[in-house]
C-alpha cells in the first residue's frame, strides 16, 4: 500500500480488505459492482472474501486457463476467479470462465452439468471433516475462529452431514511453508528481472515494497537444482494430502474439509506492514495455501461475524474438480444460515 494507500474495508475502514484481490472484494461489499476479477496463489479469492463477507471460490487446477499469455505460475498454484456476494453469482461467473484454451499445460474435466444448475440442489449427506486450529506454534489459535467453525459444523450436523474432527496428516509436514516460499521466492525473481529487460533498466528498492524486495533478493538464492528439490517433495506432499480425500486402498474418503479460511477477524491496517508484518501473516495465513498447490476447489463462504462486527469467512475443501459439492453445500449453507441481509455499513447503493 505505500504506492497508493491501502485498500479499505467497507465494514470498518480502519481494517484491511485482505489481499491480494481486496480492491475487486472491497467494490463488491461496498455493492460498486456485483462481481469482482480475483486470482489466488496463495488465498487471494478466499482471504478478500473471507475480510469483506463475499463467497469466494478458487477453482481447481486447469479450470480456468492463463492463455494467452501465459501458462501457469507458482509451481501451477494460481488460478483465476471472482468475488460476489452470492453463491449463484459464483456459479454463474465460473461457468463462463472456465474451460481449457489451445496449449494449456494441463486442464480440468469439464463439469457434467453448468455449476449454475447445482444452485439449490441439496448434496447428499457428507462425511466432513473439521480442522479449527493452525498446526504450527507460530500461527495465530484464534477462539472467534474456533467459534465460526462450531457453529457451522453443528449447521451441517443438522442437515444431516456426519461431522467428525479429522484432517489430512500431511497438513501437519512442517516443510511445507518453507518450500512453496521458496518456489514463489524464484518466481518473484525472475517475474523482476523480466520487467528490467522490458524497462530496460535496473529496479531499485524504490521501485518496490518492502516484501517483493525481500522476496527477490530470496528468490535469487534459489539455484535450479533447489527449485527442482522443493518441486518434487511438493509433488509427493500434494498426494500425500489429497488422499485424505481419494484413499488409494480404496476406502470411502471424505467430501469435505471445514476450516476458518483465516486465523481471525480482518487486522487492522498496518498489523502486516513493517519489521514485523511477515511474522504475522503468518500467524494468519494458516488454512489456505495448501490447497493451491494440491489444486483443489475451495470456498470460504461468509458464515460468521466477529463480536466487532466484522466478516469471519469459513472455508469448504472438496476433492480435486468437485466445484459441484462445494456449490450444492454452499447453496444448502446460504439458505439455512443466510447473509443476504447482512450489508456493510459504507455501501454506494443500501
Amino acid at each position: 500500500p505505500l504506492s497508493y494507500g491501502p485498500s479499505r474495508n467497507p465494514w470498518n475502514l480502519e481494517h484491511s480488505t485482505g489481499g491480494s484481490s481486496g480492491g475487486s472484494a472491497a467494490s463488491v461489499a461496498a455493492h460498486i459492482v456485483s462481481v469482482g476479477h480475483a486470482n489466488d496463489g496463495g488465498g487471494s479469492i478466499r482471504v478478500p472474501a473471507s475480510e469483506c463477507g463475499l463467497v469466494g471460490l478458487k477453482p481447481s487446477r486447469g479450470r480456468v486457463t492463463k492463455g494467452p499469455d501465459m501458462g501457469e505460475t507458482w509451481m501451477g498454484a494460481t488460478i483465476d476467479g471472482c468475488v460476489t456476494r452470492t453463491v449463484r453469482d459464483t456459479a454463474a461467473v465460473l461457468d463462463v470462465i472456465c474451460g481449457y484454451a489451445p496449449g494449456d499445460p494441463y486442464t480440468a474435466p469439464p463439469f457434467a452439468r453448468p455449476l449454475l444448475q447445482e444452485v439449490g440442489v441439496a448434496p447428499d449427506a457428507l462425511r466432513i471433516g473439521i480442522l479449527d486450529h493452525p498446526l504450527f506454534e507460530y500461527q495465530l489459535d484464534d477462539a472467534e475462529s474456533r467459534d465460526s467453525v462450531a457453529r457451522v459444523a453443528q449447521q451441517l450436523s443438522a442437515l444431516g452431514h456426519h461431522v467428525e474432527v479429522a484432517s489430512p496428516v500431511a497438513l501437519a509436514e512442517p516443510d511445507f511453508a518453507g518450500k512453496f516460499t521458496a518456489i514463489v521466492a524464484a518466481w518473484t525473481h525472475n517475474d523482476v528481472s523480466a520487467f528490467e529487460r522490458a524497462f530496460g533498466r535496473a529496479i531499485g528498492e524504490g521501485d518496490l515494497e518492502p516484501d517483493n524486495i525481500m522476496m527477490r533478493e530470496m528468490g535469487r538464492a534459489v539455484t535450479s537444482e533447489m527449485y527442482l528439490t522443493n518441486m518434487t517433495w511438493l509433488h509427493a506432499w500434494c498426494r500425500r494430502v489429497v488422499q485424505w480425500w481419494e484413499p488409494t486402498d480404496g476406502s470411502r474418503g471424505f467430501d469435505i474439509l471445514l476450516t476458518p479460511t483465516l486465523a481471525g477477524p480482518p487486522p487492522r491496517i498496518g498489523y502486516l506492514a513493517g519489521a514485523e508484518g511477515g511474522r504475522h501473516l503468518l500467524e494468519v495465513m494458516a488454512y489456505t495455501a495448501q490447497f493451491n498447490l494440491t489444486g483443489q476447489p475451495a470456498i470460504s463462504l461468509p458464515l460468521h461475524w466477529s463480536e466487532s462486527g466484522l466478516p469471519m469467512g469459513v472455508q469448504f475443501v472438496a476433492a480435486p474438480f468437485r466445484e459441484d459439492v462445494l456449490v450444492r453445500l454452499a447453496s444448502q449453507l446460504e439458505e439455512a444460515m443466510p447473509w443476504r441481509d447482512r450489508v456493510a455499513p459504507l455501501v454506494a447503493n443500501p
